[in-house]
């Protein structure tokens, strides 16, 4: 598939290093040449320098015969102006668009609107897309990392193992032994900075990041069996009052938990503007380090503190300050993917990275039509594929243990019609199932082979 990533930023950088990696034909745009530099050495791409809604850019980066375009530049006008160009001038097939601006997105979030005047076919709010992140992880407050899959009938977590694990030192096999009805596979494990797919005789230690999926209804007991029961979140304090704090909170003031929420906003125009938008949320207006702020925020009654400031620095701060006046959960919004080290030493429980949150957004949208949904782990160390099995797949009718998959790879959860099932060795893939797959990056094009699926949206 011929791609056109405009943009080579962050986010762009490493949709480029997905799909090249994919063996892809991509050509990244950007205005920066350092950017795009950046970009042709270390990656198996092409670059242009230039503006990516210029015509003539879009030119010169093969746009006539372009399979997609993703414009993923800091603007969010020239996404759009790059879209209506790819769309009107070279009749580029599938455009995706990274939006920021809530005005934009109000208007573009209505599939009417975009489809009779807007070119473009996937919208993507980073600020969204780390609101959903944030909502995950105080659903899970124990967990690193969350993410749900199979219609939500099976959860992903991110545990970090601590002497309070019980089954720290034993083999995974024994785990359906000891816990015969729990449904959780442990598919993936970072020791010593390391990420791999464990096998049954290993086992884990403390210190370990595991990756482990679970039935939903199976949360709570999978949280226990790894040392990390789970309180009932009654209480949050919201750092920030901006796009994302505010996204949170409404979604926590429409939810069935009746989370209490105090939100921490130091501009006054910003907390105006969230009070106004709340119905019982409260909104102080003020710096979030002042201790005495945090006092009467009531920050040592709080059940968590989500720190989502524009700064990271600030983030991470607030959310030391408040571990240390008694706030059993800190999560922080971390840009900086370099400063990521630091949250275990700083005793922050987890960090949101928009990056990595925007990325599985687009991943999740440019995969081919029996791939439902992508989940970047890491820093780009590996992938959660959740994806329908063909008839034509190798691994359709063979029993799980028969299945000859590389050696990054296992399967969490098997949905066989309206049933989830935890995959054992003799389980049945059969045509239809939906699976879900963790993989490790150098090993998802041997996946896509094994499961008859391309990158290739068409």
């Amino acid at each position: 598939m011929k791609v056109i990533i405009c943009g080579a930023g962050q986010v762009g950088w490493q949709i480029a290093r997905h799909l090249s990696g994919e063996n892809n034909d991509v050509t990244v745009v950007d205005n920066n040449p350092d950017l795009v530099r950046r970009a042709t050495d270390t990656l198996d791409v092409q670059g242009i320098s230039g503006f990516a809604s210029y015509p003539d850019v879009l030119d010169r980066a093969g746009a006539r015969d372009a399979d997609m375009l993703i414009a993923a530049t800091y603007s969010d006008e020239v996404n759009m102006v790059t879209c209506q160009v790819a769309h009107s001038v070279f009749a580029v097939p599938r455009k995706i668009a990274r939006l920021r601006s809530q005005s934009y997105l109000d208007v573009l979030y209505s599939d009417l609107y975009r489809r009779d005047h807007m070119p473009i076919d996937v919208v993507i709010s980073p600020e969204r897309e780390v609101a959903d992140a944030a909502l995950k992880r105080l659903t899970a407050p124990r967990a690193f990392d969350a993410e749900t899959f199979l219609k939500g009938k099976v959860q992903m977590l991110g545990l970090l193992l601590d002497e309070e694990c019980p089954v720290v030192n034993t083999p995974l096999r024994q785990l359906t032994d000891l816990f015969s009805t729990l449904s959780a596979v442990v598919v993936g494990v970072r020791r010593g900075g390391t990420l791999f797919a464990p096998e049954p005789g290993d086992q884990l230690f403390v210190g370990d990041e595991i990756y482990v999926f679970t039935f939903a209804a199976d949360v709570n007991r999978t949280m226990e069996v790894f040392g990390k029961p789970q309180n009932k979140q009654e209480r949050a304090i919201i750092m920030g009052g901006g796009n994302v704090g505010l996204m949170v909170a409404q979604r926590l003031e429409q939810s069935a938990n009746r989370i209490r929420v105090k939100i921490i906003e130091r501009d006054r125009k910003v907390a105006e503007r969230a009070a106004e938008a709340l119905e019982r949320t409260i909104v102080l207006n003020g710096d979030g380090l002042d201790a005495a702020l945090l006092t009467e925020a009531g920050v040592d009654r709080a059940d968590a503190i989500l720190a989502v400031t524009d700064d990271d620095k600030t983030n991470m701060l607030a959310s030391v300050r408040s571990k240390a006046n008694g706030c059993p959960l800190a999560i922080a919004l971390i840009n900086d993917p370099t400063l990521a080290p630091l949250m275990k030493p700083l005793g922050i429980d987890a960090f949101i990275n928009p990056r990595a949150t925007t990325v599985s957004s687009i991943l999740r949208h440019i995969r081919h039509g029996r791939v439902r949904a992508v989940y970047s782990i890491g820093d780009a160390e590996a992938e959660i594929i959740e994806a329908e099995v063909l008839s034509t797949s190798p691994i359709a009718g063979q029993m799980v243990r028969d299945v000859d998959f590389p050696e990054g790879v296992l399967i969490g959860a098997i949905q066989k019609g309206k049933e989830v099932v935890k995959p054992k060795g003799g389980t049945r893939i059969d045509e239809g199932d939906v699976i879900a797959l963790f993989v490790l990056t150098a090993d998802v094009p041997a996946v896509e082979q094994l499961l008859q699926v391309s990158i290739d949206f068409f």
